[in-house]
């Protein structure tokens, strides 16, 4: 696929690529991700076929994207204001598209929501009500990358030492990676009560955050469903295909996709 631009909020060249025709269905890639990994390696290609014009940002950072050093360029908030900007530049007003994330793109919904975009509908997966609305960045991972980035020796076989390693087999940049998780605020919980876009919040039942379902429930229009997999799994599933394909395709205003056949996948109330 040819890589297309827009200008970020700050004017900051931002990458994106688009499959399929039909409805716009924009997708958010998780932490050190890009794109093509909802085709990579999740259902992108089943959602093209069933009618979605899929656009597959390179969140800033990450990819075909700008990873600029400087931290001014990462201010709170900022890859919400460039999903805002990318919706702006694709020229669609409310109700015209659908918009879903997984892991750090999930979390990047909750907040595009929040801040008042417009989709459809929405799809919150492979994340939990702390994740969501608690502290952000911190933890293992925030600690590896600045290990990388001063260049300090971690404990071998340490959770940190693994996830440097895993940075460097990625090739992504540690400096970018750093000022992202920097760059991310939280989701109030009163301001997720207010959110009535109907949300699908879908989790792998191995996921270590097993409280996806609070989300679901803080939500006014939220649904809730468990597919098989861990965090790093669930992706991958064909039951998570099946449940962004049966959330998405039931719809009134998609009379032609309303009898397909429900996903096997475990459902909450």
């Amino acid at each position: 696929m040819d890589i297309s631009r827009f200008a970020g909020h700050d004017g900051a060249q931002l990458a994106y690529q688009e499959t399929g025709v039909g409805r716009p269905l924009i997708l958010l890639h998780g932490f050190m991700g890009t794109g093509s990994n909802w085709l990579d390696r999740g259902p992108g290609d089943l959602l093209a076929a069933q009618g979605f014009r899929l656009v597959l940002p390179d969140l800033r950072g990450h990819g075909d994207s700008a990873g600029p050093h400087d931290p001014l360029a990462y201010p709170p908030d900022v890859l919400a204001d460039d999903g805002l900007a990318l919706i702006e530049h694709l020229g669609l007003g409310p109700g015209q598209y659908d918009l879903g994330g997984y892991s750090l793109g999930g979390r990047i919904v909750a907040r595009l929501l929040a801040r008042g975009a417009e989709p459809g509908r929405a799809v919150v997966a492979g994340q939990g009500l702390a994740k969501v609305s608690g502290p952000q960045g911190g933890g293992e991972t925030q600690r590896a990358l600045a290990a990388l980035v001063d260049g300090a020796v971690l404990d071998p076989g340490s959770t940190a030492a693994k996830i440097a390693d895993w940075v460097a087999q990625l090739g992504v940049d540690p400096w970018a990676m750093l000022h992202v998780l920097g760059s991310l605020v939280p989701t109030p919980e009163d301001r997720l009560r207010e959110i009535t876009t109907p949300t699908l919040v879908v989790i792998g039942d191995q996921d270590e955050r097993s409280d996806a379902d609070e989300l679901a429930a803080l939500l006014p229009a939220g649904r809730y469903v468990r597919v098989p997999g861990d965090h790093g799994d669930a992706f991958a599933t064909p039951e998570f295909g099946a449940a962004l394909q049966a959330f998405l395709t039931d719809r009134p205003d998609r009379p032609d996709r309303a009898d397909q056949p429900d996903s096997d996948v475990r459902a909450e109330p």
